[in-house]
């Protein structure tokens, strides 16, 4: 049992060690693993679990009958998906979420949470209240994605994305979590259109970047 990452994760703050193990035992907890490119969840399926990554990064997105494709968010180790879902197990997940590298997924059975049928109440509480923080900081994420997308040009779309994620990382040199055709996917822009002005920011003192490490530039003036 990966104990040491548990105790470190957002999900199980403030539950103790002895807590977690009871609560892992609830919860149905295991552990699978997966091929670069795997689906995890298709489109249109349903579930009562959680993925909690251990290892490796995922990402969610949406495809049309007509192969139009636009990634909405990443995720990476110690984040989790399909919460929304798993709290009602009825509901069908509209997107595709896939293992953007190998991976290893924990999958926890958080709808029996709301049934309290389980020899950890504390633990039980203390993740309903962690995964509510969480959910929350989610949605705060989404909403930026919303103003993201509705700016007017691409360089202002781009300069945008990369100023949240500095923001993020609490640094202005970082790793982004998309190559480039996903990123032009998770911005709704051409690729080629896309390397053309990243090149152009790079020669106008904006940014430098290589690959999917960026810097963001104080302009001369």
């Amino acid at each position: 049992m990966d104990m040491d990452f548990y105790k470190k994760n957002a999900l199980f703050q403030n539950i103790s060690e002895q807590d977690i193990r009871d609560a892992l035992m609830c919860l149905h907890a295991y552990k699978r693993s997966y091929q670069k490119n795997e689906i995890i969840y298709h489109a249109g399926s349903s579930t009562g679990f959680i993925g909690l990554i251990l290892q490796g990064s995922v990402i969610v997105e949406r495809n049309d009958a007509w192969g139009n494709r636009m990634i909405l968010t990443a995720f990476s180790r110690g984040d989790f998906f399909a919460e929304a879902y798993a709290m009602n197990p009825q509901s069908i997940i509209p997107v595709d979420i896939i293992a953007r590298e190998a991976s290893t997924v924990i999958f926890l059975e958080i709808g029996i949470i709301a049934s309290r049928s389980c020899a950890a109440p504390h633990a039980l509480h203390q993740i309903t209240v962690n995964l509510l923080k969480i959910s929350l900081q989610k949605n705060i994420l989404l909403s930026n994605r919303s103003f993201l997308l509705a700016s007017k040009t691409m360089r202002e779309k781009i300069l945008r994305y990369l100023n949240n994620v500095s923001l993020q990382k609490r640094s202005s040199e970082f790793d982004i979590p998309f190559n480039r055709q996903q990123l032009a996917d998770f911005l709704n822009l051409d690729r080629t259109a896309l390397s053309k002005e990243l090149s152009k920011m790079q020669a106008n003192g904006l940014i430098a970047f290589r690959k999917n490490h960026f810097r963001l530039l104080t302009p001369k003036p």
